[in-house]
């Protein structure tokens, strides 16, 4: 039976999307409601509802892709943060890492 998590559709390429990164782990793509001029999602293959249940070996990656492809594409300045639960504003159950580029991002965020 397919997944009914959104992402993993993505992932699964049962969704189509534009890659703007992808290996054999994750997969980056645009978000549907940027916050900033570049929003991209890094979001790991595997199913994980956020951060707090991810494993070092999963996360590594993922944010060593996010890094390097902001470092490359956005060198000036960017910003890579992950929302986790309803509180925070996680609005898909899956663990993904928003990288917000291409305006001044000012702090505090929230």
């Amino acid at each position: 039976m397919p997944s009914p998590c959104l992402f993993c559709k993505i992932a699964a390429h049962e969704i189509p999307v534009t890659p703007l990164y992808e290996d054999d782990q994750n997969i980056a793509f645009s978000d549907l409601h940027p916050q900033a001029p570049t929003h991209i999602l890094f979001i790991p293959k595997q199913h994980f509802p956020d951060i707090t249940q991810t494993p070092a070996d999963v996360l590594g990656p993922l944010f060593a892709a996010a890094a390097a492809y902001a470092a490359q594409h956005h060198p000036t300045g960017h910003r890579i943060l992950t929302n986790t639960g309803p509180d925070a504003g996680q609005s898909v159950p899956h663990l993904h890492l928003h990288l917000l580029a291409g305006r001044h991002l000012a702090w505090p965020p929230g």
